[in-house]
């Protein structure tokens, strides 16, 4: 019981450090954000800080996998759902994940520049590889409905879940780079998304203008916000 109970308490307090840790990154930026802010804000030591995460890269990688929990958790009500169709979830997947990112596009932006920076490349492989690694299950169960169904059409049903969410991701880092540009082409970002929207359309094997990724609206907010 006691053994419990201090797991709680373990969980509860790392769970503090991350949300003042995100409200900062908030508030000031992550490169500027330091350890001792998050002290400060807590009213601990340093010692009892580095019983929870090593350094501030490692809390960086805890608050996106904290990220990564809340897509599972959106996806998995979604694919749960035994009234929609294989197209339904997944165009409701993919315009989900966009408001979910828009809304939290604050954190995003915050994350954005040092989260491309070539400091943390092996970071985002690691992220890129658990996200393959949790979500893909989610996505083949939907993929095997379509095609019994019979709006999906693929020879590699186990296999397109895992490309799908690759091309997600490309288009992602894509989408990244075109935001970070001095001035972002309103344009050449429609273009990328239609490229990856037909590539995604073409795996799964389903007919041209089922799936829908980001409007232009929504893309123009998002490099107002950039």
């Amino acid at each position: 019981m006691a053994r419990i109970v201090k797991a709680k308490d373990y969980m509860a307090k790392r769970n503090e450090i991350l949300a003042v840790a995100q409200r900062l990154i908030y508030t000031k930026g992550y490169e500027q954000m330091t350890i001792q802010d998050i002290l400060n804000e807590l009213q601990m030591s340093k010692g009892a800080f580095y019983h929870y995460f090593d350094s501030k890269q490692e809390l960086l990688e805890a608050l996106i996998e904290h990220m990564l929990e809340e897509v599972e958790r959106i996806i998995t009500s979604i694919t749960n759902d035994p009234e929609l169709s294989a197209p339904t979830k997944l165009q409701r997947i993919m315009v989900t994940l966009n408001r979910w990112k828009f809304a939290q596009k604050t954190f995003q932006f915050a994350l954005l520049r040092v989260w491309y920076n070539d400091d943390n490349a092996i970071v985002r492989l690691k992220m890129r590889a658990m996200m393959l690694k949790q979500i893909t299950p989610l996505l083949t169960p939907v993929i095997h409905q379509g095609i019994d169904e019979g709006s999906l059409t693929t020879s590699y049903p186990d296999e397109a879940g895992e490309v799908m969410l690759s091309l997600l991701q490309d288009l992602s880092d894509t989408l990244a780079a075109l935001l970070l540009a001095p001035e972002p082409d309103l344009p050449r970002i429609e273009r990328a998304v239609s490229a990856y929207l037909d590539a995604l359309e073409r795996v799964l094997g389903c007919s041209s203008g089922t799936l829908h990724l980001i409007d232009a609206q929504m893309l123009q907010e998002w490099i107002t916000s950039s």
